[in-house]
């Protein structure tokens, strides 16, 4: 049953179907920890499976129709250390020409395939300097083609070319505005401004595409915009901020006011919860 929120806007979310089963091969998904979408319908999943049963580790290459049919393409990526393969694969996406960027927080690396799952290329080192990286966890790539590079035991964010090529960085271990404690997910918005889960801080961050800080929301709580370790943070077309509050056991959905041109740098400003908990319906602009 879907929620009506009133005085949002007259979308409303529904539950439409449900996509893929529990199998280590082929059309099913064995601990699928992110996804990204292509054109055409296509879904790209990241399967980190179990230690005992490494075999399930993997991406999944499917598609689903307007009417909810899954067609199962192909699947790529292993267990191993090797070019093309991956340990404990973590977060996904896709650049411009569809090829498919995944981290890897047990080799420290980023694994880089075509749309079709053909391995291109790997970077990324162990360590703390520039350019280096210990337990790469988000990814998201921006419109100016700037990929952004969770570094969450570094407690930073690291920005890189397409090619791997380090462009800068921004954040550092604490709590004060622009810090982090296990920074997790991020996310670029429609403006170029960037969201950051900062984990550790039950809070959201969000940044200038260069990093310099802009305002945060979010505490320690099960209250609405309250978290419990926040996990992923996602930016709709028209603004709406969504949150997988882990410990809480729910998504929040938080609407800013005024627009993103309009946010001024006050900790805390524009950002009002509008969203559902506790269930998968929703309403409200995207």
């Amino acid at each position: 049953m879907a929620s009506v929120f009133l005085g949002i806007n007259d979308r409303t979310f529904t539950y439409s179907y449900t996509a893929g089963r529990s199998e280590f091969q082929g059309t099913g998904f064995r601990n699928p920890v992110d996804f990204a979408l292509g054109p055409d319908d296509l879904v790209y999943v990241v399967n980190r499976s179990f230690e005992s049963r490494s075999d399930g580790t993997r991406i999944n290459l499917f598609r689903i129709d307007e009417n909810g049919k899954e067609e199962y393409i192909t699947e790529f990526g292993s267990y191993g250390q090797e070019p093309g393969q991956f340990v404990w694969p973590m977060a996904i996406a896709l650049d411009k020409d569809i090829n498919v960027y995944v981290t890897d927080e047990w080799t420290h690396r980023i694994t880089v395939y075509d749309k079709d799952g053909e391995y291109l290329s790997h970077w990324g080192i162990h360590g703390s300097g520039d350019g280096e990286l210990n337990r790469p966890a988000g990814i998201t790539i921006g419109p100016d083609d700037t990929v952004y590079v969770v570094d969450s035991r570094n407690n930073r964010v690291q920005k890189f070319s397409l090619g791997g090529r380090f462009l800068g960085k921004f954040g550092a271990e604490g709590s004060g505005d622009g810090e982090f404690q296990f920074t997790r997910d991020i996310a670029v918005a429609p403006d170029g401004s960037v969201y950051v889960v900062d984990m550790g801080n039950d809070r959201i961050q969000r940044f200038t595409s260069d990093g310099v800080f802009i305002s945060r929301f979010g505490s320690r709580g099960s209250g609405d915009g309250e978290f419990r370790n926040p996990l992923d943070v996602a930016v709709a077309s028209l603004g709406s901020v969504y949150v997988v509050d882990g410990n809480n056991n729910r998504i929040q959905k938080f609407s800013t006011s005024p627009r993103f041109a309009d946010l001024t740098a006050i900790p805390n400003a524009g950002y009002t919860f509008t969203g559902w908990t506790g269930d998968c319906s929703g309403a409200g602009e995207y």
